[in-house]
């Protein structure tokens, strides 16, 4: 079994202080923001049922979330909206959030570990494959990205409950292109992607036939 706090433990017995981890919630819907979070854990730290993200239930994953924000040393989060996403295209969102995030901490990291997102810093920076399964750190940051996009997502749902944002987060399920089809785009949804693309073609020729 997989221990997920040997990455970390192996970089402090090498030196490294303040080690954060960092991951993001929200590269494939079709609607809604992109958040990512960065978080610091005090060394020798334990979680239990801590791990990825997509892999816990919303109740556990909001217990781990309240217990991660009381104890890291630092977290950090960012948001990049729709408008952004759309102009810089979800890989460069992906790792501008990242980046925000780290700058942002309350403390100077000395080293980064991400899921799978090589970042340019003037530190080091780890980029792991399925890392949030791996590094305890990134664990922490999924969870913590992961529940703040639901929670903007389930109040997007109040603005426009006529998409089902509190079912399927905007991510593209049936249901979810079933709706936009029914209703058009929301002003959430994202413009660049490939479905809502193909709705908007065809309501301007609509327009255009009018």
């Amino acid at each position: 079994m997989n221990d997920l706090y040997a990455i970390e433990e192996s970089l402090r017995c090498a030196g490294y202080r303040h080690i954060a981890g960092c991951d993001e919630a929200g590269r494939g819907p079709m609607a809604g923001p992109l958040f990512a979070a960065a978080v610091v854990l005090p060394p020798g730290y334990r979680l239990e049922k801590l791990n990825d993200s997509k892999k816990l239930s919303p109740g556990i994953r909001r217990k781990l979330y309240n217990i991660i924000i009381r104890d890291a040393v630092a977290v950090q989060r960012a948001m990049i909206d729709v408008e952004e996403v759309d102009r810089l295209n979800v890989y460069v969102a992906s790792k501008t959030a990242m980046i925000r995030c780290i700058e942002a901490l309350a403390v100077p990291v000395d080293c980064v570990l991400t899921d799978a997102m090589p970042l340019e810093l003037d530190i080091r920076c780890e980029s792991i494959i399925k890392g949030d399964q791996k590094a305890a750190a990134i664990a922490a940051a999924s969870i913590v990205a992961k529940v703040e996009r639901d929670e903007y997502m389930m109040m997007m749902d109040r603005l426009y409950p006529e998409y089902g944002f509190a079912r399927h987060k905007g991510y593209v399920t049936r249901e979810h292109l079933a709706l936009l089809e029914k209703y058009g785009p929301s002003p959430i949804h994202r413009k660049s992607f490939a479905p809502v693309q193909r709705v908007l073609s065809r309501l301007q020729l609509s327009l255009e036939e009018a």
